[in-house]
């Protein structure tokens, strides 16, 4: 691996970043350090310090990079899908593939805590609400007697019910209450939430 000087400024953010996602592949979030991945690419920490703010500042762009792939993942699952419960399902697949394949990565996610008192950039929000406008669209596609709200609603309703699904899995909990594949109990979740809420009138 090249030594310092020997790439550009965005040559090294982005083989530090690749380093980083390397490292948290292999041993979760709890295996990233900076000092880990100045090693790996062949740099001090603190030429890692002249691209990255800080620890945090490297991990929320990781972090920004596995939202672009999710979202590349989910919005690939449906295209060219008419509206319909199928259509939802293919998202929520697609969110539990990503999971199973990027199991560390997934989990970087959410396990990442922003010190005290600082919060994520916005440009970190963008990317999660563009994931839920995903979700919307196909919802109102699905329900066009729906108002905005309750669609944004069932939206957060339906993911974070698949998240917890996903998490369950993962932690092998689903185990203790069946067995059931996470895919089968997913189906199961959406095919009756959805039933109930294209099916009837909003109040």
């Amino acid at each position: 691996m090249g030594r310092r000087n020997e790439h550009t400024r965005e040559e090294l953010r982005e083989i530090s970043l690749r380093a980083a996602e390397q490292l948290v592949t292999a041993h979760g979030l709890d295996g990233l350090s900076a000092r880990k991945v100045a090693s790996a690419i062949g740099y001090t920490v603190g030429s890692l310090y002249m691209v990255f703010r800080n620890l945090d500042d490297l991990i929320l762009q990781m972090n920004e990079r596995t939202l672009d792939q999710l979202y590349g993942r989910l919005a690939d699952a449906v295209s060219g899908e008419e509206p319909s419960i199928g259509s939802i399902r293919a998202l929520a697949q697609a969110y539990l593939r990503f999971a199973l394949a990027e199991t560390n990565r997934w989990l970087a996610l959410y396990e990442h805590r922003m010190p005290e008192g600082q919060i994520a950039p916005d440009s970190f929000s963008e990317k999660v609400a563009r994931m839920f406008e995903l979700v919307q669209h196909h919802l109102a596609l699905l329900s066009p007697h729906r108002p905005p709200q309750d669609i944004a609603l069932a939206a957060r309703a339906l993911w974070s019910s698949i998240h917890g699904v996903c998490v369950l899995s993962l932690d092998r909990k689903l185990e203790t209450i069946g067995g059931l594949p996470m895919e089968e109990v997913a189906a199961s979740l959406l095919d009756n939430y959805l039933a109930g809420f294209v099916g009837s009138t909003p109040s």
